[in-house]
């Protein structure tokens, strides 16, 4: 199997998840509202979409140079997170059960991908701008404040580190999911866990618009605490990497809230 047709599976698994949130979540009414009065709405947080688009775009370009560059200028903080933590993900990982395997694996390729872009077709659909503004400007703050980490700090995951003790479940169990996050992740950029920071990002930012979207919520903190754990268990993250994800998440979630706040 190549790239496309497992990108082809992932695109296809997220329409259908996209349009029947939309549906369930957002409403019929909403989503006519949304298709009229889209281009205006998009107007309105030009500055922070803009700025999004364009941190995502440098992000693209600069990833591979970023670990060349963090093996000269940055610290290999891998002993110290191990010494820390020890075997906490291979002890973590030898409670699992195929079900549990195939649960995380899934979370962390397709509910990843659906947490991330659910939340902007949902803010765009309201007539208020300040969601969406605050969801736009934590995505940037992830991006940015985790690429500075990167440089500064080489860090390799458990699997690649305790190799004998740590099984890369996500490749093994699902090989074909290799062929996409190879495109993105490095053996090396691992802290922080911008899977965890994106995830509590967008949990956070749920909790703010709780009110108007109760039931996505609920559903973000599932799926969002689930891809957490999937970090860890597929061997992927350290608990270290995590926790630093959930602080950059607090941060992200914070500066975004005082942005739209205005």
């Amino acid at each position: 199997m190549t790239l496309v047709p497992v990108l082809a599976k992932v695109v296809a698994v997220k329409v259908v998840l996209l349009s029947v949130s939309a549906l369930a979540l957002v409403g019929v009414g909403r989503l006519r509202t949304t298709a009229t009065e889209l281009p205006q709405r998009l107007r309105n947080v030009g500055v922070p979409i803009t700025v999004l688009v364009v941190v995502l775009l440098i992000n693209s370009v600069v990833r591979e140079p970023v670990t060349e560059v963090a093996w000269l200028v940055g610290i290999n903080i891998t002993p110290l997170i191990y010494g820390i933590e020890g075997d906490f993900v291979p002890w973590f990982q030898s409670l699992g059960t195929p079900a549990f395997t195939t649960l995380f694996s899934y979370a962390y390729v397709y509910g990843y991908v659906y947490v991330l872009v659910f939340p902007v077709v949902a803010y765009a659909a309201l007539e208020d701008s300040r969601p969406l503004e605050e969801l736009a400007v934590a995505y940037s703050v992830n991006y940015v404040l985790g690429l500075v980490c990167y440089v500064a700090f080489v860090a390799y995951g458990p699997r690649n580190l305790l190799g004998d003790s740590v099984e890369s479940l996500l490749y093994t169990h699902h090989p074909e999911f290799q062929f996409l996050t190879s495109r993105v992740n490095s053996n090396t950029n691992v802290f922080p866990s911008l899977h965890t920071s994106l995830s509590a990002t967008v949990i956070g930012v749920a909790y703010d618009t709780r009110e108007v979207y109760p039931g996505w919520f609920a559903i973000a903190t599932a799926v969002g605490i689930t891809i957490i754990g999937a970090t860890m268990y597929l061997g992927i993250h350290w608990a270290t990497d995590v926790l630093a994800g959930v602080v950059l998440a607090g941060i992200a979630v914070l500066a975004g809230r005082r942005y739209a706040e205005g």
